[in-house]
C-alpha cells in the first residue's frame, strides 16, 4: 500500500510538470568592441587575441607626447594659481572684493583648462572596461586611426562568465518562469547539464514569435549551439 502511494505522487508530479522546448547560443556574459574616441598614430599595442587583461588595465595608446605636454603646463599653471588664491584668502577682509574675485577667477579657470587638457590626454588610452580577454585584434603600432571615423581595434569579453540565450514558443510566455530548470546538450558534447533561468526578456523576438530568456554559465566556448528542455510547472 505505501509504494503505491509513493507510486502515485510521482505520477502526481510528473503530470504537473511541463517540458518547453528551447534552443540556445553561447554568449558571453559580457562584451565590447573598443575603440580611440581620437584620431592619431597607434603608439603602443599592449595586447594581443587572447591577452587576458583586469580592468582599468591600458590596452594601446596613441602618439600624445603634444597633450601630455599641454596637460603638464596647465597642471603647472593650476598649481600657482591655486597658491596665489590661498594666499588672498588669508587677507580677505582687508583686500578689495573685485580684486579677490579676479585671482578666485584665474583659479577656477586654471583647474577648467587643466580637466579639460587631462580630458584629451585621456583619450589618447584605451583601457579595459572590465575583466576578461581579448577576442578581437584589428590595430598594429604605428596605424592611423580617424577620431571622425570611429572603429572598433578590440574585442573583449569575460573570461570565464557565459550566459545561454535561449529561445522557445512565445505560447508559454505565461508558463516560463525565472528560476524553472533548463535542462540542455551542446552540440557536437554528448554530456548533458543543467541551469536556472535567470532572466526573461519582456518582449518577444517579433520575427520568430519566439520568447528570449538567458541561464548562467561557465567556461563554455562563445558561439556554440544547443537545445534542451525547460521544466516548469504547469498551470
Amino acid at each position: 500500500m505505501k509504494k503505491l502511494w509513493i507510486v502515485m505522487l510521482m505520477m502526481a508530479s510528473a503530470a504537473c510538470a511541463e517540458e518547453v522546448y528551447a534552443t540556445f547560443q553561447v554568449k558571453a556574459e559580457k562584451s565590447a568592441e573598443l575603440a580611440f574616441s581620437s584620431g592619431g598614430i597607434v603608439k603602443r599595442v599592449n595586447v594581443d587575441v587572447g591577452s587576458v587583461v583586469k580592468k582599468g588595465e591600458v590596452l594601446a595608446t596613441l602618439e600624445n607626447s603634444d597633450l601630455k605636454a599641454m596637460l603638464e603646463s596647465a597642471e603647472v599653471t593650476q598649481k600657482y594659481a591655486q597658491k596665489d588664491f590661498e594666499r588672498q584668502q588669508k587677507v580677505k577682509q582687508v583686500i578689495d572684493q573685485a580684486q579677490f574675485d579676479q585671482y578666485a577667477f584665474k583659479y577656477e579657470n586654471a583647474k577648467a583648462q587643466a580637466a579639460y587638457q587631462k580630458a584629451l590626454f585621456e583619450k589618447t588610452i584605451l583601457k579595459a572596461p572590465f575583466d576578461g580577454v581579448i577576442f578581437e585584434k584589428t590595430v598594429e603600432e604605428g596605424d592611423v586611426v580617424s577620431g571622425a571615423a570611429i572603429r572598433p581595434i578590440l574585442k573583449i569579453q569575460s573570461l570565464h562568465e557565459r550566459k545561454l540565450l535561449l529561445t522557445f514558443d512565445q505560447k508559454y510566455h505565461a508558463d516560463v518562469k525565472p528560476s524553472d530548470l533548463f535542462r540542455y546538450q551542446i552540440d557536437g558534447d554528448e554530456n548533458s547539464y543543467e541551469g536556472k533561468i535567470t532572466k526573461i526578456y519582456p518582449a518577444l523576438d517579433i520575427t520568430k514569435r519566439k520568447m528570449v530568456a538567458e541561464i548562467e554559465a561557465k567556461d563554455l566556448m562563445v558561439g556554440l549551439f544547443g537545445e534542451g528542455t525547460i521544466i516548469t510547472d504547469e498551470k
